[in-house]
């Protein structure tokens, strides 16, 4: 993260939205330092990979964040790193991001390394207010972000053909009536159902559909959020039983 993102980002941090008026105000405020004109790095990169997923435990109020390293050429995992914390944001749909991004921006300062890219189970330009989870922690820590979701949202879609790499384009509403692409439906498998690509921040959508395919090289879901899943989730369990 940059110094100039890091300060932006304890300023945000330290006024964080408590309410949904103040969370869409927000997502309003920012959604214009969204970068989508940058490739970002290419696939195969000589760098790391970085997945984050998060899980909660609501009777406890907890929420455990992961964010796991990957060798950018072999997929090897390098480095991984938790945190836990509380619930951040009640539960709206739309705002999730209100409600993970304190306890995923503790976990990505535990490693120590800086994220060449950064891989978000959810939804980056793919959002009813196009500033999904990636989109916004993109924008806060300066870093290249993509959003690989397991669902639409409230995107649609035309099934892509059965072969992987296959792909058609993720529409969603605008204000006026008009169809816009937000990202695509990407088949990463063979005969299994796609998951959904979208852009997050410094990174295009070609190229984020290219690391999405090179990041899954044997099951649907990318290494990064397979790991990062994983791990979240151990976290979880290990601060129950403290």
């Amino acid at each position: 993260m940059t110094n100039d993102a890091t300060l932006s980002l304890e300023d945000e941090l330290a006024h964080w939205p408590t309410d949904e008026a103040a969370a869409l105000a927000t997502q309003d405020r920012l959604r214009a330092r969204v970068r989508t004109a940058q490739s970002g790095p290419e696939p195969g990169f000589a760098g790391t990979v970085v997945g984050v997923d998060v899980a909660y435990d609501d009777e406890r109020d907890l929420v455990a964040a992961a964010a796991v390293a990957l060798d950018g050429v072999t997929l090897a995992v390098v480095e991984e790193a938790t945190a836990v914390g509380r619930v951040a944001f009640p539960y709206v749909p739309g705002l999730l991001a209100f409600r993970e991004i304190p306890t995923v921006v503790d976990a990505l300062r535990r490693l120590g390394r800086t994220p060449d890219l950064v891989v978000c189970d959810g939804y980056g330009l793919a959002h009813p207010r196009r500033f999904g989870l990636a989109s916004h922690l993109g924008v806060l820590t300066g870093l290249p972000t993509i959003g690989v979701a397991k669902n639409p949202f409230t995107s649609r879609y035309e099934l892509p053909g059965e072969e992987r790499g296959a792909s058609s384009p993720l529409l969603d509403g605008t204000a006026d009536g008009r169809d816009e692409v937000v990202g695509r439906a990407l088949r990463t498998q063979k005969g299994v159902k796609p998951v959904f690509v979208s852009v997050g921040h410094r990174v295009d959508l070609d190229r984020a559909c290219a690391h999405t395919l090179h990041l899954s090289p044997r099951y649907r879901i990318p290494e990064t959020t397979r790991a990062a899943d994983a791990l979240c989730r151990r976290a979880l369990s290990e601060a129950r039983a403290g």
